[in-house]
């Protein structure tokens, strides 16, 4: 970015050609005018692709690359994402519909969640997917189920650990959690699950998300392999499968630095042979969401007024908080910061103004860029944000006052 006091994490990712920004090959006014209109998603399949080639050259062999569709449930990104990947990850009825509509295979898709719905359980059962369990009210549940079906479901009990993903951003581990089973009740539910003769998968153990630190990863993951073997010894039979979670992160803000995946590597390489050789050779996932879609993602909104009040310049658009609720700062921030925000239609212009960019909607809250510098902007310029393809669309509240939602493509 051009700013000379950068309040975001530097991009890259996407080339600049005659001061447009390019997207899939394509420059942002031209690929405005082919979306039809503002505001949207783009997602970048070449990117999506060189991620999850450049990961898995990276890692060890024989570990197995899970995508979770949380972070991104957008049907054509996720068939893309699904040639990818050895399996998908999901935490609803309606991304079980979107993973198998990909044509992966039922066994190789995994639907985790603490709330699934009798519907839900019978929908997973009656696919093939395989269920994570998280309680023992959920247990006797998909028990009672796959009896009325006339199936043996498949499950894997999901574990809340008694450690959390130092450094990461959101807790999905340790302490009090309504996510998986507290690991010291783990060993009566692996009991449960061979008495009513459930087809027991293995393991899912998930700590954390949003970590840039690759220390603090692959402590977490030794923990993670030392509480599985342990757990396995309570087990029936040897666990087939062991999802190690993720946790990789993205920059978002100034500071921040891309995760470095050598250390991550490295402590996996030594970990999987011993513990394959222990759980009698069982496979082991680790399942993303943000770190394989969040950089290959931006969102484009078009400047509706300029106006200037008591001194500070505002940029209207028309789209904001009810499209990309994260970079509004309200899913999850203690204090506001910017995403990586241009003007994409400018980028060859020096920054030459502080603005700060809003939507559309009837409430302060609805702030894309506070006190920004970024070129000077009017009526028609495109502002993008990167870092915009996890958790973006899907996660935002998109009927709030009613406007039109945003698109989505992939290019």
């Amino acid at each position: 970015m051009n700013s000379d006091k950068p309040r975001h994490a530097p991009q890259s990712q996407f080339p600049v050609r005659d001061g447009h920004l390019h997207i899939g090959g394509i420059a942002l006014p031209r690929l405005a005018q082919r979306v039809g209109r503002t505001p949207f998603y783009a997602y970048d399949r070449a990117l999506l692709t060189a991620r999850a080639r450049e990961l898995r050259a990276a890692l060890p062999a024989g570990l197995r690359l899970h995508y979770s569709l949380k972070a991104n449930p957008m049907p054509a990104l996720v068939q893309h994402m699904s040639s990818l990947v050895d399996g998908l990850d999901v935490a609803s009825g309606g991304e079980l519909k979107v993973a198998l509509d990909t044509g992966m295979q039922a066994q190789h898709i995994s639907f985790a969640g603490p709330g699934k719905t009798d519907a839900e359980l019978t929908q997973a059962i009656a696919a093939g997917a395989v269920l994570h369990l998280e309680s023992l009210r959920e247990l006797e549940s998909v028990a009672r189920i796959g009896e009325a079906l006339g199936l043996r479901p498949m499950v894997m009990l999901r574990i809340n650990p008694d450690f959390e993903l130092k450094s990461s951003g959101m807790k999905m581990g340790g302490g009090p959690r309504q996510f998986g089973v507290d690991v010291e009740q783990a060993p009566q539910l692996l009991r449960r699950i061979s008495e009513l003769g459930l087809d027991w998968q293995g393991l899912h153990i998930f700590s954390g998300s949003q970590c840039l630190n690759a220390q603090a990863i692959a402590e977490t993951q030794s923990k993670t392999f030392e509480l599985a073997l342990r757990l396995a010894d309570h087990a029936a039979q040897a666990p087939r499968l062991l999802n190690i979670g993720g946790g990789f992160g993205i920059p978002y803000f100034a500071g921040e630095t891309a995760l470095q995946v050598g250390p991550i590597a490295d402590n996996l390489a030594h970990w999987l042979p011993r513990a394959q050789a222990a759980l009698g050779g069982a496979t082991v996932a680790l399942e993303l969401g943000r770190y394989l879609v969040g950089e290959a993602g931006i969102y484009v909104t078009q400047v509706i007024d300029r106006k200037v009040s008591r001194g500070q310049v505002f940029l209207v658009t028309d789209g904001g908080m009810h499209h990309h609720l994260a970079a509004s700062g309200n899913l999850g921030q203690v204090i506001r910061k910017n995403y990586p925000v241009a003007v994409g239609n400018r980028m060859n212009e020096k920054s030459g103004e502080t603005v700060s960019v809003v939507g559309p909607l009837c409430t302060p809250l609805d702030m894309l860029a506070e006190r920004m510098e970024l070129p000077a902007a009017d009526v028609g310029d495109l502002i993008v944000i990167f870092q915009s393809g996890a958790y973006g669309c899907s996660a935002s509240p998109s009927a709030f006052l009613g406007h039109p939602q945003a698109l989505e493509v992939l290019v």
